[in-house]
Order: structure tokens, then sequence, then C-alpha cells
């Protein structure tokens, strides 16, 4: 017999994008230890259920996606539009020293650069190439949420609705990922979704115009 949970979880990659570690993380075995040790980094009580993770992902928005990790992609971008190679590697260094990025620090690493060699390829894409180079010189990490930035730009996708499906693509995956372990219906985890996805296009259009302000 198939289970609401397994309907949820028919597709996880579908859901997950191999864009954000810790989601890819919380898709293993051991993904509530993974969860508990960021959940004990932002003092949170351990993820148990519908209504902690509830908590922890509320938290997660507040104090790591909208001030850290959407800054950090429409930084990226802007740096990548601009061709300019040596702030992005600056800001990639001053990353390695973000609290809140610490305790997978090593994943968004190992993310990055593994969406990075996917650009190389593109050899007509000289910034792209000069960014590889310093990672792999070992001058910068190619933090994840840099090279979703600088994948932006190389594409032509708009900042708008690259940061909004980030965040609706990481919010999401983590939902779905520990669905399993938590035993979540569809409508449990669409409804979790929902709701805390629903001020995510204002969170955006501030950040924007916020920072159209300190052109």
């Amino acid at each position: 017999m198939t289970t609401s949970t397994q309907l949820a979880l028919s597709d996880p990659a579908e859901w997950l994008g191999d864009w954000h570690p810790l989601a890819e993380q919380l898709g293993a075995t051991d993904g509530l230890v993974a969860l508990g040790s960021v959940s004990a980094r932002l003092r949170l009580s351990p993820v148990r259920d519908l209504a902690s993770l509830r908590g922890f992902l509320r938290q997660y928005q507040a104090r790591m996606l909208v001030p850290v990790e959407l800054p950090a992609i429409q930084l990226a971008q802007g740096h990548a539009a601009r061709n300019e190679l040596r702030e992005l590697v600056a800001f990639d260094q001053r990353l390695a020293r973000e609290p809140m990025l610490a305790e997978f620090a090593a994943a968004s690493r190992r993310v990055g650069q593994s969406q990075l060699q996917k650009l190389r390829p593109l050899r007509d894409q000289r910034f792209v190439q000069r960014y590889l180079e310093a990672v792999e010189g070992g001058r910068a990490c190619g933090w994840h949420t840099l090279v979703y930035g600088v994948t932006l730009e190389v594409y032509s996708l708009p900042l708008r609705q690259g940061l909004l499906g980030y965040a609706h693509q990481t919010t999401r995956g983590f939902i779905y990922s520990a669905a399993r372990m938590l035993q979540l219906s569809e409508r449990q985890c669409r409804g979790l979704f929902d709701s805390l996805c629903a001020g995510l296009p204002s969170t955006v259009a501030r950040l924007l115009d916020e920072s159209t302000l300190t052109l």
C-alpha cells in the first residue's frame, strides 16, 4: 500500500536540486543528526515532530537564509555581472569566517565546487574559468551560494526569480527530506511549505530594494 509520505517523497531530487548542502545531508540516513547539530548551533530544541521542524525552518529562514545566503547569492551575481573576480574572491574568503556557516562549511564547499565543475565546459565564460582557477588554487572556497549567484549570471536568469527559486527550493528540500524520518503526510508537507514561503516574495523584493538604495 502506498502512503501519502511515499507519494511526497517519490522524487526527492526534484525538490532538492542538489543546491543546498544541509538539505542534501537531511536526505541521508543520519539526517536528523545533521539537523540536530544545526539546531544546536541555533540554540533550538531538537527536531522531533512537525511543530519543531516548523520552528527550525522559521529560524533557518530568519537567521541564515535571509541575512546570509540570499545576500551572498545577490553579491555573487553582481560581481559576475561586473566581471569583478577580485571582489568575489575576497567575499568568498570572508564567508569562511561566517559563524552561521561553520556547521556545514565542508558540505557547502563540496556542493559549490561540484556545481562549478559543471560550468567548466563553458570555455567562453572567462569569469567562470578564473573563479574555478581560484578555487582549485586554494584562493577561494567555492561556496554553494556564490556558485549559484554566478550561475544565475552565466545563464542570464533574473535575480529576483533566482533568489525566490533558491528560497523555495531549499525550504521544500528540508521539508520533504525530513518528512521521511518524521513520517509527515503530503498534506502536512504542503501546508508547512505554504505557510513558510508566504512572505518570501516580499522579503526578496525588500532585499533587492535595499541593494538598489546602496548603489
